[in-house]
């Protein structure tokens, strides 16, 4: 599949960039979208709530009241856990591929050419998403490696996030309503998932 690149400026350029079907045109798996998602979302938990057991109690360690009978159920509270569990590779990466083919579907896709900023300005970026006429909606933009300026500029503004295309992940990609990915970081993502 052919996608038009666009420059910086929101204009089409001479180039086009073809879409390798296998990473941006596959059946979208729901299933594999949904097990990725839970994983990233577990991850996100702190794990970090406890309450306090009789042993940890001051004062007296002696049997607070006769074992049946008080009308009170033995409650265990929460003690500090990890949520995180293990999801196989190729079904991370089939989920990802499905998170992108739904994008490439919903035309939710832009490529624009390779760009950086000279310095860390908050007005470049929002003039990159004014020309590309997606201000008012939620962007996740794809840069080939990490790019400080590009990320530092972005940061700010709270409906859009910059990600290499090495750590993409399928809740980011579901998460933006539009996706602008850099000629480059085509090919990495590519690079990535086609295996």
């Amino acid at each position: 599949m052919e996608v038009i690149v666009k420059n910086i400026k929101g204009q089409d350029t001479s180039k086009k960039v073809t879409l390798n079907d296998g990473v941006f045109g596959v059946e979208p798996n729901d299933h594999a979208i949904y097990l990725d998602v839970k994983q990233y979302l577990a991850a996100q938990r702190q794990g970090t709530a406890k309450s306090k057991e009789r042993s940890e109690m001051s004062g007296s360690t002696r049997k607070l009241g006769r074992q049946k009978g008080g009308g009170g159920a033995r409650v265990f509270g929460p003690k500090p856990r990890n949520y995180d569990f293990k999801l196989n590779k190729k079904v991370k990466q089939l989920a990802r591929r499905s998170a992108l083919s739904y994008k490439v579907k919903e035309d939710a896709l832009i490529v624009v050419e390779d760009f950086t900023f000279d310095a860390p300005k908050t007005k470049n970026f929002i003039e990159l998403l004014n020309n590309l006429q997606i201000a008012d909606k939620k962007a996740l933009v794809v840069v080939a490696g990490a790019d400080k300026n590009v990320y530092l500029s972005s940061r700010n503004l709270p409906k859009a996030k910059v990600a290499a295309a090495a750590d993409l992940n399928t809740y980011g990609v579901l998460d933006a309503a539009v996706m602008v990915v850099t000629e480059s970081a085509v090919a990495k993502i590519e690079e990535v998932l086609a295996k």
